[in-house]
This record gives structure tokens, sequence and C-alpha cells, in this order.
């Protein structure tokens, strides 16, 4: 086959395809503020939640972030958050730790609630148009909160405009079941497992 017969033939495949697409975008209507999840023991869990707060931030819409778990850890996009763009983005660093860094319950419940009752607060703002959950998944696989809690919540009190990303491994799947998108990040390779330390620019 020629060149000019595959060109030909790539431009007959393309076109059929877009008419398959564009009927099938006739199909979609309206927006919706939608409940998304990042879960998996793959990484990117949090760098994603994140790229869509810099998106958000690029369009002019407020935005807001709760980390559940890195609490005293100085990270890359919390700087570079806070240093410029406070004004659109708000931040709160609620955690205490990783679990295994504080080894104590009571406070990394109360540090959780903590956390919850400020995320309730920012996500009731019908001015805030996504809210990033950073590594709630944690706080609510050692029952630090309540899923039934963070559930109900989500599905009678959210403004119906407003985009909540909640990340970390292990999703309940209670979370999972009222959510709009799901992505699991699977775990192919990761140099720590190979004796690299977690580096800035990569994992912070």
């Amino acid at each position: 086959m020629s060149e000019l017969d595959q060109n030909a033939r790539h431009a007959s495949k393309m076109a059929k395809k877009k008419a398959a697409r564009d009927r099938m975008m006739a199909t979609k209507e309206g927006e919706k503020g939608l409940i998304i999840v990042h879960t998996g023991p793959g990484k990117g869990k949090s760098s994603s939640g994140f790229g869509m707060i810099l998106r958000c931030i690029a369009h002019d819409m407020p935005s807001a972030v709760v980390q559940f778990i890195k609490g005293a850890w100085q990270t890359g996009e919390r700087t570079l958050i806070e240093a410029n763009f406070a004004h659109l983005c708000q931040f709160y660093a609620m955690g205490e730790g990783f679990t295994w860094e504080t080894q104590d319950r009571a406070r990394d419940i109360a540090a959780a609630e903590k956390g919850w009752e400020k995320a309730k607060e920012l996500i009731r703002n019908p001015e805030i148009k996504m809210v990033l959950l950073d590594e709630i998944n944690i706080a609510l696989r050692y029952d630090y909160l309540s899923v039934d809690d963070v559930v109900q919540f989500l599905v009678e009190e959210k403004p119906p405009m407003t985009h909540v990303v909640l990340t970390g491994r292990n999703a309940k799947e209670e979370l999972i079941e009222i959510a709009d998108l799901v992505t699991e990040m699977s775990l192919v390779k990761h140099p720590f497992r190979s004796g690299v330390k977690g580096q800035k620019g990569v994992e912070f």
C-alpha cells in the first residue's frame, strides 16, 4: 500500500471515529460537581489531585486543600500555593504526620476530626469550586473518621456544583459507591524498593 493510500485510509478511519465521538458527545448535557476518588497502591494519587487544583487556579476558580496526614511536612505544592496563589486556594495541613510517626491513636483521631470539620466548612462554601481532601482515605482506613458520616455529608450537603477530590490508598467501598469518578493507581515499580529514598520534586 502506498503512502498516499495509507494517508487516505487513516483519514477515513479518523473521520468515522470523529463521527462516533460527536454522536456520543451530543448525548452529554449539563454539568455537576463531582465526587472524585484517587486510590490504589501506586504513586500519583495526591499528585493528580494537586494537578486539578492547579487547573482550578489557572481558571480563577476558588479552591481549597485539606491535608489529613502530611501535617508538618512542607511539600513543594504547599509552598507553591501558599506563596503564589493563596488568594485562590486555601491550604490547611491538619495532619500530625504518618501514623507510624505519631504512634498516638487519640492524637491522630483528634487531628482527623479537626481536619474533617474544616473540610465540611470549605465544602459548604458555594464560592469554593473544588476541595481536595488529601490522604483522607488513610484516616478512613484506620477509622479515625466515620465513613458513614463522610458519605452522608457528601451526598446530602455538598453543593451541587462543588467538586470534591479524596485521595489515599484503600478507599472504602462506601465511598467508591457514591463517587462519580474513581481511579485506582497500580504499582509496577517504585525506586523505594531499590533503596532510593523519597526525593524533592518527585515525592514532595
